[in-house]
């Protein structure tokens, strides 16, 4: 050791004592410090994640996840689609790239490519450059930033009504309220005689809401229910929003996913484009491509001109700073140049189609088994349902017996996501679905 090393130790060590208090100061300070952190209660697990800590803590060997969303192979792997992996060689092959910040509204080619994605090539609103874009922390980050701009920014500011649909994503809540908006409420949705759309409640409720009211809709397969409006009723919801001057915010998870086509699934948002209509969508590459741990989205806003469009991307930009500064690059680096390169592109195309028909086939494989079992009940809701997800129909006494007796993890609201099943489990789930519509009331 150098002397001027033992210096630098013995200069250390000489703070660190001085820094040292004595038992009486130390629980002085420690009763100050409580007031922080040591009455701080225990939060409750996430009741969509805490489905997947309780089945990873449950030792059966015959245990079924239908729990949290996300694609599972016929198999019941996690999938990496091909055309990701492609990219990813390419990009750490590609020794010109470097790892420098994004701009503070993400990866340019990513927003540009992206907005495109949802709203079309063609759309007078990219044309006209009324939209506004910016990269987010995949869906969930997207509707955290729009909610802190409608707070801000909203006529009536965080008093404006926010209403989501019942029942709807778990999340969509706490997004909205931690943004400060806290007048949350509910508009019909589900019927639970039909096990399908409350068309008539949904549509009343946009009429009874205060005009100028945020409406949060989903673009496509629904989530919880996988029911989904036609284009018809969304024409006649989209004239309600219109006349009663309602602001829509369209979460779009899974674009591409529920039907395999691309711009059917984004209809909703286009149709509204084509009216005229201001406004906001959020975007997420979670399903489409698989891209969960990259937390990959973004967040558009439609507006009435370009200069509208530039003002708000200007206050996205002062939430987004403060809040993470910028977003990550690796994600949008693959999404970009998947979406930019027409090769690439159709690859992905198929890859997605397989994803969405393979969910379609569980469909109709768990259908024909309930109705093999004779299971009491009518069941075509599973097939009419779209999407990931299926809202079974079962009670949460049924649900909870799923769990504890058949080890089948679900969402004691009945929900199960389809493509945690497989031809190999289908028999497994129908039977248990038959002991508990046969023996739980």
């Amino acid at each position: 050791m150098s002397h001027t090393e033992s210096s630098v130790k013995k200069s250390v060590r000489r703070i660190v004592n001085s820094c040292i208090v004595s038992p009486n100061e130390c629980s002085s300070s420690n009763k100050k410090m409580s007031q922080y952190i040591s009455n701080v209660p225990v939060a409750p697990e996430d009741p969509i994640l805490g489905i997947n800590v309780a089945y990873k803590a449950d030792p059966s060997t015959d245990k079924l996840n239908l729990g949290v969303g996300a694609y599972r192979t016929e198999e019941g792997l996690p999938l990496v689609l091909n055309v990701v992996r492609k990219v990813e060689q390419l990009v750490a092959n590609d020794v010109s790239l470097n790892k420098e910040y994004l701009p503070i509204e993400g990866l340019p080619d990513f927003t540009a490519h992206t907005a495109k994605l949802i709203f079309g090539a063609d759309s007078p609103a990219l044309a006209e450059k009324r939209v506004a874009t910016v990269q987010a922390l995949s869906g969930t980050g997207a509707l955290r930033i729009g909610a802190e701009f409608l707070a801000r920014f909203a006529p009536d500011g965080a008093a404006t009504p926010v209403y989501i649909s019942d029942p709807t994503w778990g999340n969509h809540t706490n997004i909205f309220k931690d943004a400060h908006m806290p007048d949350v409420r509910k508009y019909r949705y589900y019927k639970e005689q039909t096990r399908g759309l409350d068309f008539e409640g949904f549509i009343g409720d946009l009429k009874a809401a205060p005009n100028g009211s945020v409406f949060i809709l989903h673009t496509c397969a629904h989530n919880p229910t996988g029911v989904d409006p036609t284009l018809e009723q969304w024409e006649a919801i989209l004239d309600v929003i219109q006349a009663k001057a309602h602001l829509p915010f369209f979460d779009t998870a899974y674009q591409g996913f529920a039907t395999g086509d691309l711009d059917r699934d984004a209809a909703p948002a286009r149709m509204a484009i084509a009216r005229g209509m201001e406004l906001f969508a959020s975007q997420s590459y979670a399903k489409n491509l698989g891209l969960y741990a990259e937390r990959i989205g973004a967040l558009n806003i439609v507006c009435r001109d370009a200069a509208t469009a530039d003002a708000v991307k200007s206050q996205l930009k002062t939430i987004i700073r403060p809040m993470y500064s910028n977003p990550p690059l690796h994600g949008a680096r693959l999404v970009s140049k998947i979406l930019s390169d027409k090769s690439l592109y159709n690859e992905w195309l198929v890859e997605l189609k397989e994803m969405s028909d393979r969910i379609k086939r569980m469909r109709h494989e768990l259908y024909d088994a309930i109705k093999k079992n004779g299971t009491p009940g009518t069941w075509e809701h599973i097939i009419d349902q779209i999407g990931m997800f299926s809202y079974t129909g079962l009670t949460k006494a049924q649900c909870e017996v799923m769990i504890k007796k058949h080890h089948v993890y679900m969402m004691t609201n009945g929900r199960i996501s389809m493509a945690g099943l497989s031809s190999k489990n289908i028999p497994k789930m129908a039977a248990a679905i038959h002991d508990v519509v046969v023996n739980v009331q």
